[in-house]
């Protein structure tokens, strides 16, 4: 395969399904050739034009609300930026060398959003199917057997309309649920009581906004020193979400009385052991002494910290890398390393969702950190967290989770 660049153009154009981009205030942004052939119209007739405009529900028949379902849809699709799969729809099409003739036909839809970066629904996704001939095929009575097919489906596409709806609100009454455990388990960011700190979040795309990944920021006993620490668990979801808390515990809890990170995580892997999910879950523990200007660090199959020097020279602390937290049936002490560091270095600590890309290889993506930070290294930590996102996570959001935080030491 070669890395010629895809005319992702052509590919809409060329898709075998109807399908036609809307803006958020339903004006046709583009449709693709099968739309075209199959409303029996031409490009320049569609394009610009309102929905209202080019497509209204049959004049002649008041139980014609195909388009007005289509519409209520494509709304709370820009309301809630979730994908909304529609009950079969009746929408009679107005012939094109007949005007004021109406041809009956049933059409399956979905729509999706398309969001900018900001989060917000650039633009919608419809897909059409059209299955007339499906319900043709199965047979269509003529007279009053006719009424009652009709009547029919119309209960079958409300029943399917209100289903979908409670699955709406049970969906984001999960949301909420997921939403509180999640800020139940992390720490707060006024627990983050380094002045200098910033804590970033973000669950993959379709995650609920819950998931496996921690980060943990703790006063050390004995002397100036912090513990920074992150982790990932394999998964998504509540199910992650609740071996995360259990882990980050265990570790917040043994590293204030750890002599060292590699020590920490020996205890956390035992935990590991016994922790249904825990499988593969990664880990990397660094303890900051503010006075001797050091950093001792260990990892258990995580990506490594990145020190981010004054002078711009970015340091990965990659030296103490081992197996993940419940990979060995028995336990082996975990490898330690230290090092140094100036005024004003920055300590960055993240999860695989930021630098890792499928079909990319993993240093592409380290790199590309290392880039951003050294740019922007004299930012605060708040602004150098945002830049790092903004650069390093794709437009609709990664596909894997991603923990980040920032210190500066």
């Amino acid at each position: 395969m070669t890395h010629t660049a895809i005319d992702y153009a052509a590919v809409f154009q060329a898709f075998p399904g109807v399908v036609a981009l809307l803006t958020p205030d339903l004006v046709y942004a583009d449709v693709n050739e099968e739309f075209l052939r199959v409303v029996g119209r031409e490009r320049e007739e569609i394009v610009g034009r309102h929905l209202d405009d080019l497509f209204p529900d049959n004049p002649n028949d008041p139980r014609a609300t195909g388009m007005r379902n289509l519409k209520a849809s494509l709304n709370r699709v820009v309301a809630s930026g979730e994908r909304e799969t529609m009950a079969l729809q009746r929408y009679d099409v107005e012939l094109p060398d007949r005007p004021g003739h109406w041809e009956e036909r049933y059409w399956s839809l979905v729509n999706a959003p398309l969001t900018a970066p900001d989060g917000k629904v650039e633009l919608l996704v419809l897909r059409v199917e059209e299955v007339t001939e499906l319900i043709r095929a199965r047979g269509r009575p003529s007279g009053s057997h006719t009424r009652v097919l009709e009547a029919e489906l119309y209960t079958r596409a409300r029943e399917l309309q209100e289903l979908n709806e409670r699955l709406r609100r049970a969906h984001a009454r999960e949301r909420e649920v997921a939403l509180a455990l999640q800020e139940a388990m992390l720490p707060a960011r006024r627990q983050v009581r380094h002045r200098r700190a910033a804590v970033r979040y973000r669950p993959a795309v379709g995650a609920l906004n819950v998931c496996g990944d921690w980060y943990d920021l703790v006063d050390l006993v004995g002397g100036h020193r912090i513990g920074v620490s992150v982790g990932d668990v394999v998964g998504h979801g509540l199910e992650a979400a609740g071996v995360m808390g259990q882990l980050r515990s265990a570790l917040s809890a043994a590293s204030r009385v750890a002599e060292g990170p590699a020590q920490a995580l020996d205890v956390l892997g035992r935990y590991a052991h016994v922790v249904d999910g825990a499988e593969s879950a990664t880990a990397v523990a660094t303890f900051v002494d503010l006075d001797r200007h050091t950093i001792t660090y260990s990892s258990a199959g995580h990506p490594p910290p990145v020190l981010v020097h004054h002078d711009g020279r970015v340091e990965f602390l990659d030296r103490a890398t081992d197996t993940p937290l419940d990979a060995r049936p028995e336990p082996v002490p975990r490898p330690q390393a230290e090092t140094g560091y100036g005024a004003d270095a920055t300590l960055v600590l993240y999860t695989d969702g930021l630098i890792e890309r499928r079909g990319e290889d993993i240093d592409t993506g380290l790199a590309r950190l290392a880039d951003a930070l050294a740019r922007h290294r004299t930012d605060d930590p708040e602004p150098l967290a945002d830049a790092v996102l903004l650069e390093l996570l794709p437009p609709g959001g990664a596909t894997d989770d991603t923990a980040l935080i920032i210190v500066r030491l």
